[in-house]
């Protein structure tokens, strides 16, 4: 079923929207909250609760793109899990080692908020994004959005693991120096 029809669904609160979108976006939605959590129940009870927030959120707002509104819903629903547990014990991960790897670059909370809106961050990364090359924009954003294993983005580009880091590494230079060139840092 094509997106818009989904979206439909859940504005005139039929319940099949759930099951549209479950058949649609549940496995993509799924590995999404395990590369977050690395763990398959709490990853099913966040992709529940993604379902949820769209049939809340739905009335009030209509996405263009449904895949990417539920993958934001989603991670955020993973990334507040996560908090939970690791406020309980300190632990790691795939999305811990990618926070922590962007960490170094990106301003400090509270200098943002101070400095300007958060969506003109978003809008900033977004046009970095665009100076990326597809492959390179892919592999940034399955790490750092996706919080995708090196191993399988390596597997994934034919490359080794070492080729992944690398150009990671070169990403992020590149935006350190695109965020010092846009006076974010």
């Amino acid at each position: 079923m094509e997106d818009k029809a989904i979206v439909e669904l859940y504005w005139a609160r039929d319940q099949r929207a759930l099951g549209e979108t479950a058949e649609k976006y549940g496995g993509f939605l799924h590995r999404l909250s395990v590369n977050v959590l690395d763990d398959e129940l709490d990853a099913e009870e966040c992709v529940n609760d993604t379902y949820m927030a769209a049939w809340s959120s739905m009335p009030e707002h209509r996405p263009e793109r449904l895949g990417a509104y539920l993958a934001k819903l989603t991670r955020r629903l993973s990334l507040t899990r996560l908090r939970a547990r690791l406020a309980q014990k300190r632990g790691g991960g795939e999305a811990v080692a990618a926070i922590e790897e962007l960490a170094e670059i990106l301003p400090a909370r509270e200098d943002t908020e101070k400095a300007v809106e958060t969506a003109e961050l978003a809008r900033a990364l977004d046009r970095f994004l665009d100076g990326l090359s597809p492959r390179e924009r892919s592999v940034f954003l399955r790490r750092y959005f996706g919080f995708e294993t090196l191993a399988g983005l390596a597997r994934d580009a034919g490359v080794t693991e070492g080729a992944v880091k690398q150009a990671l590494h070169r990403a992020r230079l590149r935006l350190r120096a695109f965020l010092e060139k846009e006076d974010w840092l």
